[in-house]
């Protein structure tokens, strides 16, 4: 069940809140909020619940025990799952390729959200060790890992986080009403922003003849739109409905397009992903405490990783390694300040390497992402395609040219120089406009699945 449905949108959610708002007490409420982030889970894939209820007592018992043995054969158990589910297909395809076997593919149902909700667990298990931050209740836990905004594309929080507002959280009109504001925003884009800057991105990676400079470039600029809209726009209804019900959750995106390096990029992006590898892996590993060169190899993990817990397929692990050797080359050259000009160029080779790391994100295999780079980088036009004719209608181009503009910090610079309660009222007007043109939308055609939800 997804956020922009009409089954969540006018059913789910009006229902499960009223309930909430009724329930007396945090520990009842947290109860309620458990049962509810289970039947939202079952409603997209009710095979995955178990795999959900087993994480969360893995950590749980392992949070409990506080032994170092218990920490590791958790961690253990939660990567063999993550592992069977997602990778055990990937890794028996590439053995038969390479050394010639047959091993038959096990083809089992993957728990949609399972990358986010292992990670979270691992994140308690560790944390638990190292500070004793946990819960003597199960159900904290599994309300942790359940919780309906986060549980299939996150932010990844902590539960450190979390537990604040498990035990209290008061909840006022203000409150709810600026967690339906940024719910909003975020369905607006996706319903008028992702989903058709999708139309031309889809558009130019299904083409084979007529690909040319032009029509791959515009792809790849479309998709790079499509798909930070796409998993901000989650992010903010999340965030959004964490604050309908009181909690408080963490950003995951800061404009990640104005970055004038690779870096950057990834303080930006995916935070929540970001702050994971780099506090359970990049650190433990070493960080750059040992010297450059194991520095350069430790990012060189980081991001080879990064790239695989996206997905179960080689194109993954190429973005993964393009942004691996991009940050590898950022810590291996002297560090010189970064204003003017110098940064303006910054901005400029940031987008480049991001747009291009994108064509292999989306590409389906290793054959489309040739052909779309092939076709980027050898200057020409084909014969007249009807590929703009048929795809690219005004609406497409005025929501590229909306999304390029709202990939910066416009509408904060504007709030700033309008008083606060004009800007605040402008603010709530435009997101009952937003709404009704989302509803509009809707009615007149599905949306896809976000994106993120199949990791």
């Amino acid at each position: 069940m997804a956020f922009h449905s009409a089954a969540f949108l006018f059913f789910y959610i009006p229902v499960i809140f009223l309930f909430y708002l009724v329930i007396p007490g945090p520990r009842a409420k947290n109860v309620y909020l458990t049962i509810a982030g289970l039947i939202f889970y079952a409603c997209g894939q009710w095979q995955g619940v178990p795999v959900l209820v087993l994480s969360a007592l893995l950590a749980w018992l392992a949070g409990r025990s506080g032994r170092k043995g218990v920490l590791a054969l958790t961690l253990v158990c939660q990567v063999a799952m993550l592992g069977v589910f997602k990778y055990l297909d990937f890794f028996t395809g590439t053995l038969n390729d390479l050394l010639g076997l047959n091993i038959p593919a096990a083809n089992l149902l993957l728990p949609i959200g399972v990358s986010f909700f292992t990670f979270k667990a691992m994140a308690y298990t560790i944390d638990a060790y190292r500070d004793g931050g946990t819960s003597r209740r199960f159900l904290d836990v599994l309300l942790y890992l359940s919780f309906f905004p986060q549980v299939v594309s996150g932010p990844i929080e902590r539960y450190g986080q979390f537990a604040e507002d498990l035990e209290d959280r008061p909840l006022n009109a203000v409150q709810m009403a600026h967690g339906l504001r940024r719910f909003i925003i975020g369905f607006a884009k996706k319903a008028l922003l992702s989903e058709t800057a999708a139309l031309a991105a889809n558009g130019a990676f299904g083409l084979e003849a007529g690909l040319d400079f032009r029509l791959a470039w515009l792809g790849a600029f479309a998709y790079t739109i499509q798909i930070y809209f796409d998993f901000s726009g989650y992010s903010d209804m999340a965030i959004g409905l964490g604050e309908l019900f009181g909690f408080r959750t963490p950003e995951n995106f800061d404009y990640p397009y104005i970055s004038a390096s690779i870096t950057e990029f990834w303080r930006r992006w995916h935070i929540s992903l970001s702050f994971w590898f780099r506090d359970y892996l990049y650190i433990p590993l070493g960080g750059g405490r040992c010297g450059k060169l194991r520095k350069c190899l430790n990012k060189c993990a980081v991001f080879l990783l990064c790239g695989l817990w996206h997905g179960a397929s080689w194109t993954f692990v190429l973005w993964g390694a393009w942004h691996g050797l991009f940050s590898v080359l950022e810590s291996a050259l002297p560090q010189r300040p970064s204003t003017g000009f110098r940064r303006i160029l910054g901005h400029v080779y940031t987008l480049l390497v991001v747009c291009i790391g994108f064509v292999l994100f989306r590409a389906s295999d290793l054959g489309e992402a040739s052909r779309m780079l092939q076709a980027m980088f050898t200057p020409g036009i084909s014969a007249p395609s009807t590929f703009v004719l048929e795809q690219m209608a005004p609406s497409v181009w005025l929501a590229l040219a909306a999304g390029a503009a709202g990939s910066m910090p416009v509408i904060p610079w504007l709030r700033k120089r309008l008083p606060e309660r004009l800007s605040d009222g402008a603010a709530y007007l435009c997101a009952l406009g937003l709404m009704a043109l989302c509803l509009l939308a809707a009615a007149g055609s599905g949306f896809q699945p976000f994106i993120y939800t199949q990791f």
